[in-house]
């Protein structure tokens, strides 16, 4: 048996040597997004701001959004948590890019899992977090 190193390579806490984790759990499209996170941070002077999940408490995200009128001009995500979800509020900014409030309410954590080519159902609460800060932003 080799060493443990110490580091895990998923929630089940073993050794990467001990893990029986499939190494391909994460698709492709989800990992550039956790490698390569698209639209970090927050905006000054945003006209919107939301989070998901309660800060110093667990994972989550804060969502500042700008508009013109009523569309989506730019967004950043800061966000602190799993790989899962830093890739899920990258993708969330991209999808918000361009799109009307009214059209932003129709975006689900089902749809950001697609978008992200799946997450693995231990991970579904990076979707769920991404979508939970927008919905406060976008709040009436």
């Amino acid at each position: 048996m080799e060493p443990s190193s110490g580091i895990s390579c998923c929630d089940c806490r073993l050794p990467i040597a001990d893990c029986r984790a499939p190494m391909n759990r994460f698709s492709d499209i989800l990992m550039d997004h956790f490698n390569a996170p698209r639209n970090r941070g927050r905006l000054d002077n945003p006209d919107r701001v939301g989070i998901g999940g309660v800060p110093g408490n667990g994972p989550y995200l804060v969502l500042t959004i700008r508009l013109c009128g009523e569309i989506v001009t730019e967004a950043k995500c800061e966000t602190h948590g799993c790989g899962v979800t830093i890739a899920s509020g990258s993708i969330l900014t991209e999808l918000l890019a361009n799109r009307s409030l009214n059209e932003c309410r129709s975006i689900t954590a089902e749809l950001l899992t697609r978008e992200l080519g799946g997450v693995p159902a231990d991970k579904a609460h990076g979707p769920a977090l991404a979508v939970a800060a927008l919905q406060n932003a976008i709040r009436s």
